[in-house]
């Protein structure tokens, strides 16, 4: 049914008009420290190509996934990353009902939406999401954090991820966003 979807993709769209790339970019985002547990706020805007759109509205769901790390700051070594995160999501449309479902893969809550656009705002805002307690860090380290968001095609078979490397409208990331990490 994908294969389907991907091949059939690019003949509708030369036809009209010309494909849209999408983009993954993080607008903000910052961590807080409360109660002794580093919490992160962020901004997304998330924008799914032509294929994208076209796979999941044929029923395939896609997984967005947001990487955080943590790296200590050190002096005459190279920086070390102490923690790594990753707070994925899958994306999904159910057609019966016309809702997009957005499911947490970390916790297993999901959420119902009316449209793309609302689902997506969804995912773009990460608020108040707990990252690591301040306990297991370095009392006298300095830290950087930084966050990036992605497509991932880890989920589909073999041959399909092949196919998705050589299709720029599936290499979906936004560049790494970083901060300090204030303590």
């Amino acid at each position: 049914m994908l294969l389907g979807a991907l091949l059939t993709a690019p003949v509708a769209g030369a036809q009209d008009a010309p494909p849209r790339e999408g983009y993954f970019d993080v607008r903000s985002a910052e961590t807080k420290l409360v109660d002794g547990v580093h919490r992160l706020d962020a901004r997304l805007q998330l924008v799914l190509s032509d294929e994208a759109l076209d796979a999941l509205s044929s029923g395939v769901p896609l997984t967005i996934e947001l990487n955080v790390e943590l790296i200590r700051v050190r002096r005459f070594v190279p920086d070390a990353l102490d923690f790594e995160l990753g707070l994925r999501y899958e994306l999904e449309y159910r057609p019966l009902s016309q809702r997009y479902i957005v499911r947490s893969l970390n916790t297993g809550n999901q959420d119902s939406f009316a449209t793309l656009y609302s689902a997506l705002n969804n995912l773009g805002r990460v608020q108040d999401y707990p990252i690591i307690d301040d306990s297991l860090l370095e009392p006298d380290a300095s830290y950087r954090i930084r966050l990036q968001a992605l497509l991932s095609t880890r989920q589909y078979p073999a041959p399909l991820r092949m196919l998705f490397f050589w299709r720029d409208q599936w290499q979906l990331k936004s560049e790494w966003f970083e901060w300090r990490l204030d303590r």
